[in-house]
């Protein structure tokens, strides 16, 4: 697959063959985020979806698993795991609701938001190395459109 530019006479490439390069592109930078919290010294159970779930947990103090789990878009099973791990880690802990016995509120122990801060640094770090060659309006171009495919709006071809 070239990454050269499109001449005027060309005709795009086919929505899968972006969709390809989407996720081997996807692949390649989370294993380079991976690769640069190694390096850093980051635990090996602090993975980048890890770190998202503490991230979301840190944006709201304390929050239920299963408003956890909307919050992110990801099955509650799934939450279910991070939070095992994490607090076998003593990253985060389960506090009983007050209002409600059968649930449970989560939060940042305190030494998690130090790590955080390291595997933020990481991810910074790694996301300049790769955007290095972006001038500002590719970056902004890259943003809008990764934006509008997250967010599921259709036509992101039309101009």
């Amino acid at each position: 697959m070239s990454t050269s530019r499109l001449l005027p006479s060309e005709s795009p490439p086919p929505a899968g063959a972006l969709l390809e390069l989407l996720i081997r592109t996807t692949h390649r930078l989370h294993h380079e985020f991976e690769a640069q919290l190694s390096a850093l010294d980051i635990p090996p159970y602090l993975t980048g979806p890890r770190l998202r779930l503490l991230v979301a947990v840190s944006e709201v103090g304390k929050i239920r698993m299963s408003d956890l789990a909307a919050k992110l878009g990801i099955k509650p099973r799934t939450v279910t795991q991070f939070v095992d791990a994490l607090e076998q880690e003593n990253l985060l802990i389960r506090i009983p609701d007050p209002d409600d016995r059968r649930a449970t509120f989560l939060q940042l122990s305190d030494i998690a938001p130090p790590l955080m801060t390291k595997a933020r640094a990481a991810m910074s770090e790694s996301a300049e190395k790769v955007l290095a060659a972006f001038p500002s309006e590719g970056r902004t171009q890259l943003h809008e459109l990764l934006n509008r495919l997250a967010h599921g709006v259709s036509g992101i071809s039309e101009e």
